[in-house]
């Protein structure tokens, strides 16, 4: 079992001045979760190298057990920093991609031509396409075999509206996720702010929000090893 994680390169939160990148909790749980199933790992990024860490996401108030093995693991701390650039790696040799969120996708990620060309040759080739929290942003531009929204009638979540105005945000996000996934025509699911929620349609996994982030995972390993 071979899992690609896909990851910002973006650490600029809008011009506000702050940091932003990926969170880790959604990038730790998932990863340990799949290193623990016994698939190989890799990591790309639009730049290559560092991808980079939300600060917030480094703060005691955000840690789990999951990131505090991040932070303690040399070897996956090493592998973050060699991260391949997305122009290196081929829907090909993976049984599956994983995005996890923070804000900087929306901002690098919803855009990037070859992040878009990666999944939308995973879905063509019936392989699993997974993303969590803001990371669902990833799907907003791409398209099915057929030329339509990927996620147009498909069920999906990801971070709500009342979830972005709980962290200020609203005003700063390049779009708000909720709205824009439902524009495309994607049947948006939710549960209350910050509660685990996860929805599968079909090879499409998604997560609304960091606590969403190992049930992905989860759903992600049943769905390849079904396959």
């Amino acid at each position: 079992m071979k899992i690609l994680m896909v990851l910002t390169s973006h650490d600029e939160l809008g011009d506000t001045g702050q940091k932003t990148g990926f969170w880790a909790e959604e990038f730790a749980a998932p990863y340990y979760f799949f290193k623990d199933s016994g698939a190989e790992v890799a990591i790309a990024t639009p730049n290559g190298g560092q991808p980079p860490i939300d600060p917030n996401s480094e703060q005691a108030d955000a840690q789990t057990p999951a990131t505090i093995r991040l932070f303690d693991d040399r070897d996956a701390k090493d592998q973050l920093a060699t991260s391949l650039k997305l122009s290196e790696v081929k829907a090909e040799d993976y049984d599956a991609v994983f995005y996890p969120g923070g804000h900087g996708p929306m901002f690098d990620l919803v855009n990037d031509e070859l992040s878009l060309q990666l999944i939308e040759r995973f879905w063509r080739q019936g392989k699993p396409v997974a993303a969590v929290c803001h990371a669902p942003a990833v799907l907003v531009n791409a398209k099915d075999q057929h030329g339509e929204s990927l996620v147009k009638g498909r069920k999906v979540s990801g971070f709500t509206n009342s979830e972005e105005a709980a962290v200020g945000l609203t005003e700063v996000v390049p779009f708000l996720l909720e709205d824009k996934l439902i524009e495309l025509g994607a049947d948006f699911q939710k549960a209350g702010d910050w509660e685990p929620f996860v929805v599968t349609d079909g090879q499409l996994i998604t997560g609304q929000n960091p606590a969403s982030s190992e049930a992905v995972a989860r759903a992600l390993v049943k769905r390849i090893n079904a396959s």
